[in-house]
């Protein structure tokens, strides 16, 4: 493997200079303020995430404050106290996607939630008592007790709620390739899991940047280049 001085270099020529990369890495995570993070935030990020793959985030985010209403504040005890019917007249709410299998999704999740929490005192802080250098393993926790919550959903509900986190999009993976990791061109195997996340725990090593910075830089050192301001946009920043 190269050192990621050598990527970073590559990134930050693509986009303009190393300045104008440092602008593009967004916010240092700190997992341990996860630990404040009510469950009813826990509950709607995960929601929001589940309800924008496969779907216009902007629409999504335009939205939410619709979401919020008939949700009920994603309070998941409350939820768990709903009828079927509440469920049921959902499907035919405008006021939210009404798309039958993710709005079940909230309800499953609102229980796993609530499960979660009440054995770690909140489900923010099992998710700040998780090893930093262990996404792989909470990520496979949240696809295998969560609802929808296996693949990028999960990965971007832990960029979304605040924990230090990768995203292994396809520029990623495809950095990781160039450098010479042998994973698959969408790497999903627990072997293949498991080389990114001794590498990127190298490169954090190395580096002394969050994941979620190394991320960035691997999706920016290859493929399409896009602009700085069209990746702004993007990110809403």
């Amino acid at each position: 493997m190269s050192g990621f001085a050598r990527i970073r270099a590559r990134a930050a020529d693509r986009k303009g200079g190393d300045k104008v990369l440092a602008s593009l890495l967004g916010p240092k995570f700190d997992n341990a303020k996860v630990a404040a993070v009510s469950d009813d935030r826990i509950l709607s990020t995960m929601a929001e995430r589940v309800f924008a793959a496969g779907f216009v985030w902007r629409v999504i985010e335009q939205k939410w404050p619709g979401f919020e209403e008939a949700f009920l504040g994603f309070e998941p005890k409350r939820l768990l106290f709903q009828p079927d019917d509440f469920w049921h007249e959902l499907t035919g709410d405008s006021r939210i996607v009404r798309n039958p299998q993710k709005i079940k999704s909230v309800k499953e999740n609102a229980a796993f939630v609530e499960r979660v929490s009440r054995e770690h005192a909140g489900f923010g802080r099992f998710l700040a008592s998780w090893p930093a250098g262990d996404q792989v393993g909470l990520m496979d926790y949240l696809g295998k007790h969560g609802s929808r919550l296996g693949g990028n959903t999960g990965q971007y509900f832990l960029r979304w709620v605040g924990w230090d986190t990768f995203i292994l999009s396809a520029d990623m993976a495809a950095a990781l390739r160039d450098s010479g990791l042998d994973i698959a061109e969408s790497p999903s195997s627990k072997r293949d899991l498991a080389r990114v996340q001794e590498q990127m725990n190298a490169w954090k090593a190395e580096t002394g940047l969050p994941y979620a910075h190394l991320s960035r830089i691997l999706a920016m050192s290859i493929g399409e280049n896009h602009s700085a301001e069209s990746l702004r946009q993007y990110m809403g920043e």
